[in-house]
């Protein structure tokens, strides 16, 4: 047998013996081991835990509650780990000497600090001192106040709308944690650069399509005025759904402004779209022409349909329903202006504005029956940007107004940053988007980038 070769006899259930080389039974060695090592940390972890129930007990801890076992165990933790940070920083271990005597940095005692946190609320800890200085801890480090768990609440409350006092007075009812105005102020600051370098960053050279829409917010400068912010939505090649932007607005919204915005993302790398699908604003589709003159700018349908519905009574919204639906179910242009006038000769007399809403938005609604089934079902609705607006909207609503335009402009962007935190979302999203895809990979064959591949 050559070296480092071993055989090893097996017996089946059967009772037969059965040789096998040292790299079978190297692996059927490893793994009881391994089995055994994740054992035996079950085992120090319950008994550790067990332990640290009785030392509880003895010291007359509740096991629950504001001073209760679980802050004792996180200031445990924390003042472990910062001694551990210390024996690292130092290069040995507390009471051990030093190779160079005296001359050597030492421990310089600890410092007491209190630290907030979201779980257990404020915690009293040790912190440990060297004699010159230069030890920079990083579980907490030097004048920090709140653990990080704390500042994700911070700005997981301020994305809902709530103000720095509002947030304030939560932290110290809900988590008996102390932060201030002035300490919500500069947690939520610090996202400011992140935003900078997300509302910069390289875009997609070809998008499917880009929803666009803007959101009225109340921004106090002077005085409370409305401003537009404007967002838009991409969907990529691959069904892949991504917030673009956000832009802040001295104004209404407006196409001149839509222009200068559909120009940035030009300038961020978007080449080409296919559909531009918005809410209809006077002098928009002019604008997408000037940036992108390939692509087809078109009114959201259900925009259209629900203006319809907007200028009719109540009572009468099945049978105008039953009449639109040819409408924008016509296989070509002819079927749907015969549709259309039959729709109209039944309703115009009634409701004169749903004439002027029709006839005003035809030219952008014809592009609509160029397409297939799956391309219409996809484009019709602004849907993929509804579901952020709805957020944008509930956040706005609960702040009322903001001070300045950066303000909701971090409000916004902290409630698109954890739109889809699980990726389910973005799963169905592209399931949904598949057959559309397919469809604009043999519509805008000349288009499609080369190298994508379906």
């Amino acid at each position: 047998m050559s070296a480092g070769i071993m055989t090893v006899m097996t017996t089946t259930k059967d009772g037969a013996s059965r040789e096998r080389t040292d790299d079978a039974a190297g692996s059927a060695a490893v793994r009881p081991d391994v089995a055994g090592r994740l054992k035996a940390a079950r085992d120090a972890q319950r008994d550790a835990a067990v332990e640290f129930v009785r030392m509880a007990r003895e010291q007359g801890w509740d096991l629950t509650g504001p001073d209760g076992l679980s802050r004792q165990f996180t200031k445990t933790v924390l003042e472990t780990a910062l001694d551990e940070e210390m024996n690292e920083h130092l290069g040995r271990a507390r009471h051990e000497r030093s190779r160079d005597g005296r001359s050597a940095n030492a421990r310089n005692g600890t410092t007491r600090k209190t630290v907030a946190t979201a779980s257990v609320g404020p915690v009293e800890i040790e912190v440990p001192r060297d004699r010159d200085g230069s030890f920079d801890p990083v579980i907490v480090r030097k004048r920090q106040r709140h653990l990080s768990d704390v500042d994700e609440v911070v700005l997981s409350l301020y994305a809902k709308g709530l103000t720095t006092g509002e947030i304030s007075a939560r932290s110290e009812r809900i988590y008996g944690a102390n932060v201030s105005k002035e300490t919500v102020s500069r947690i939520t600051d610090r996202v400011v650069d992140e935003m900078v370098e997300w509302s910069t960053r390289p875009l997609d050279p070809v998008y499917a399509a880009v929803f666009i829409d803007a959101t009225m917010v109340k921004v106090r400068d002077g005085q409370v005025a409305n401003r537009a912010f404007y967002v838009a939505v991409g969907v990529d090649l691959d069904g892949n759904r991504d917030v673009l932007g956000i832009w802040g607005s001295p104004s209404a919204e407006g196409a001149r402004y839509w222009l200068s915005v559909l120009t940035e993302l030009k300038n961020r790398g978007v080449r080409d779209v296919f559909f531009l699908i918005c809410d209809g604003l006077k002098g928009l589709p002019e604008a997408v022409q000037v940036v992108w003159p390939l692509a087809i700018a078109r009114t959201c349908v259900a925009h259209l349909l629900r203006n319809t519905f907007n200028y009719a009574s109540k009572k009468d919204w099945d049978a105008l329903r039953r009449d639109l639906k040819p409408v924008y179910t016509a296989v070509n242009e002819r079927d749907a202006v015969r549709a259309r006038d039959e729709m109209l000769g039944r309703w115009a007399d009634k409701y004169p504005a749903i004439r002027g809403l029709w006839m005003n938005a035809w030219d952008r609604f014809v592009p609509f029956l160029d397409y297939g089934a799956e391309i219409r079902r996809i484009i019709c609705t602004t849907n993929a940007i509804e579901s952020p607006d709805a957020r944008f909207k509930r956040s706005i609503r609960a702040r009322g107004h903001f001070p300045n335009e950066q303000a909701a402009l971090k409000c916004m962007y902290l409630t698109v940053r954890p739109l889809d935190p699980t990726g389910r979302g973005q799963v169905r999203w592209t399931t949904r988007w598949k057959p559309a895809l397919n469809a604009f990979a043999v519509t805008f064959a000349d288009r499609w980038p080369a190298n994508t591949t379906e």
